[in-house]
């Protein structure tokens, strides 16, 4: 489990900007995918050979001076909840508010660890005099920083580094199947942990996530050993709506980051929203195996046709995890919540999958041989060989002549090959292109 490192701060004192700087480049944001909004709120970085989580809680602002107050207690309590290091970012050119007074008591209260950094000190040089007074907030020495220049985050991050927990501590093994229940609120996430829980009473422990809003339960069975993490818990009422949408998924992603299989609840008296292919999308982006679980199916008035139906809006909406199984279910009555496990067992299986080189060659070259690789103003693309780099997702890199003509409907089909071989069910694929010449690395 890596670090959690949260930025809080008024609006405008460059929260965004620092989260950009401190990821740098290696943000990707995938347009295509339902789930990845442009305003990332959480990014994987690392620094002196630390991977660490980094979380943006600015992005949605309050709309009037009233609910600053109250949209910064909400943010200091995200950070409060999820995270190990506490960046608090004041801003030097409008000096120490009643607002960073707040909040600078609510987050020494919580006893987590905190950073103060000054933002916009863009000159280089002795301090301007207004720093001494960010002293008053009684968290140290500040750390003068530029967003926008990058001065000063090496000496932040060295701050943020003492207080992570040591490394051995970080990775316990552990053979279970960690599955991350994720959804919409009233999807029935909790009801089905309840329903798996309490109906064959073998919880090894019942131990509190890392999360005030997270649950992880241990349950073994025949099928194996598994650790649900129940995202639904506290659910806060908020003024600002996009903070409530924020919440639930800064929980899924935190819940996802740390799962083997996630399984997607969707209601089924509501049929499949926008939020579901939201959080569907952040499963998918995150490389996770997943399965989709359609729930309340009692409730649903059925002829001979109503499943295929359902199951064919599942499949356009959640056209981008064509990979994901589809499993209906009632958390209420238990009907078909035994088939998970195996489900489960099953799509972990799959995202572990390795396939030899010679294997993968095979595949490759009988592909070719049915569709030619695409050509382009008389030059075609030369396909040499592929091999697996990774699991959890599957990652092969495919070595050619010309990245450039290798399109990606080419790229696709090449997917549904290795697909219709060696299964690889319930898991997305990575497909690198690589040019001879360029590093493997």
């Amino acid at each position: 489990m890596r670090p959690i490192v949260a930025i809080v701060g008024r609006p405008n004192v460059g929260k965004s900007m620092l989260f950009n700087k401190l990821i740098g480049k290696r943000l990707s944001i995938v347009e295509d995918t339902p789930g990845v909004t442009r305003d990332r709120i959480y990014g994987e970085t690392d620094w002196n050979g630390r991977p660490f989580t980094l979380i943006d809680t600015g992005g949605i602002e309050p709309r009037a001076d009233s609910q600053i107050l109250s949209f910064m207690r909400e943010q200091a309590q995200i950070a409060i909840d999820h995270a190990d290091v506490i960046i608090f970012l004041t801003d030097i050119r409008t000096g120490l508010t009643a607002a960073d007074h707040e909040v600078a008591n609510l987050l020494l209260r919580s006893g987590k660890p905190i950073v103060l950094a000054v933002n916009k000190m863009d000159s280089v040089g002795a301090p301007d005099p207004d720093y001494y007074e960010f002293y008053n907030l009684g968290l140290g020495d500040p750390i003068p920083v530029s967003a926008v220049h990058g001065h000063g985050t090496g000496d932040l991050l060295d701050a943020c580094i003492q207080y992570f927990p040591p490394e051995e501590e970080e990775t316990e093994e552990d053979d279970a199947i960690k599955v991350a229940v994720i959804g919409k609120p009233n999807a029935g996430k909790s009801s089905l942990v309840n329903q798996i829980l309490g109906e064959e009473r073998v919880i090894v422990s019942d131990m509190a996530g890392t999360t005030r809003d997270a649950i992880d339960s241990r349950f073994e069975n025949e099928k194996g050993k598994f650790v649900f993490i129940d995202t639904a818990g506290i659910r806060r009422k908020s003024k600002v709506e996009e903070t409530v949408e924020r919440y639930s998924v800064l929980r899924a992603t935190m819940a996802i980051e740390r799962s083997d299989v996630c399984l997607i609840m969707v209601d089924a008296t509501e049929g499949v929203t926008e939020q579901d292919t939201k959080i569907a999308g952040l499963a998918h982006e995150a490389g996770k195996a997943s399965i989709i679980v359609v729930n309340k199916w009692d409730l649903i008035e059925k002829d001979g046709k109503t499943m295929d139906h359902m199951r064919q809006d599942v499949r356009n909406a959640f056209a981008f995890m064509t990979y994901a199984p589809i499993l209906f279910i009632s958390a209420k009555t238990g009907q078909r919540v035994e088939r998970l496990f195996e489900l489960i067992d099953y799509v972990s299986n799959q995202a572990s999958t390795r396939i030899t080189t010679g294997m993968l060659n095979n595949v490759l070259a009988d592909a070719q041989t049915r569709v030619q690789p695409p050509s382009d103003k008389g030059r075609r693309l030369k396909i040499y060989y592929m091999t697996q780099v990774g699991i959890r997702p599957p990652h092969f890199v495919i070595f050619c002549n010309d990245a450039r003509l290798f399109h990606f409907s080419y790229q696709r089909y090449i997917e549904n090959c290795l697909r219709s071989t060696f299964g690889l069910e319930g898991t997305p694929i990575t497909i690198t292109i690589r040019q001879k010449g360029e590093k493997e690395g």
